[in-house]
């Protein structure tokens, strides 16, 4: 599993382990039912405290990305669809919230972003 930390990014340590595995989950590098390392181990490969990947997990558990079996390890929740596309939704609704902050702070009007959304939009057609 590659997960990849900076130091130099606003988000806390915890934060970016949960994005990274939930991304991995998602795009199907990590499977359902596939194990994860222990907090033990992943905490000494990326050289953090497990306090710190223990928040993680307990978030992705939390989420629904993973589930926890005591005595066995953490494995790859089954994900369904319309679970996914929620996920996904609130991406989109976390990226879009920033695009119109920036219109309005910068005095871009509403029809010009909802063009070049519908431009970008459509070019992936």
């Amino acid at each position: 599993m590659d997960i990849l930390i900076s130091n130099s990014s606003g988000k806390p340590i915890y934060e970016q382990i949960c994005q990274q595995i939930k991304t991995q989950i998602m795009d199907g590098t990590l499977t359902a039912g596939e194990a994860l390392p222990s907090m033990r181990a992943l905490a000494k490969e990326l050289h953090l405290s497990v306090i710190t990947v223990q928040r993680a997990y307990e978030d992705l558990t939390r989420d629904g990305f993973i589930e926890t079996v005591s005595g066995k390890g953490s494995f790859v929740a089954a994900q369904n669809r319309e679970f996914i596309r929620e996920e996904r939704l609130r991406e989109a609704e976390a990226l879009l919230q920033r695009a119109a902050e920036l219109g309005r702070s910068n005095g871009i009007p509403l029809e010009k972003l909802t063009g070049i959304l519908a431009l970008f939009y459509e070019e992936g057609d």
